[in-house]
């Protein structure tokens, strides 16, 4: 599987949260690792879309498009401020 930059997920994130998120600043709640949405390390063919930490791997954000609308866990998240 081919890890991509958050910058992959760039119109995905525009369609879920209805603005631009890729220089969003997220925290990860594993590590506290902080930084912009674009420097999460993406996989698009897992079960669904999958970013993780580029620090500790831990997973941030997983989307998964079911019956016509995209699902979202953030609970990797300790905290996203769009920019």
């Amino acid at each position: 599987m081919d890890a991509l930059d958050g910058n992959a997920i760039g119109g995905l994130l525009h369609e879920v949260f209805g603005t631009e998120m890729t220089a969003a600043t997220a925290t990860c709640a594993s590590c506290g690792a902080t930084g912009p949405v674009a420097l999460f390390t993406v996989f698009l063919r897992a079960p669904g879309t999958v970013a993780r930490c580029r620090v500790c791997s831990a997973v941030l954000m997983v989307i998964v498009r079911a019956k016509g609308m995209n699902c979202v866990d953030l609970r990797g998240l300790a905290r996203l401020e769009a920019a």
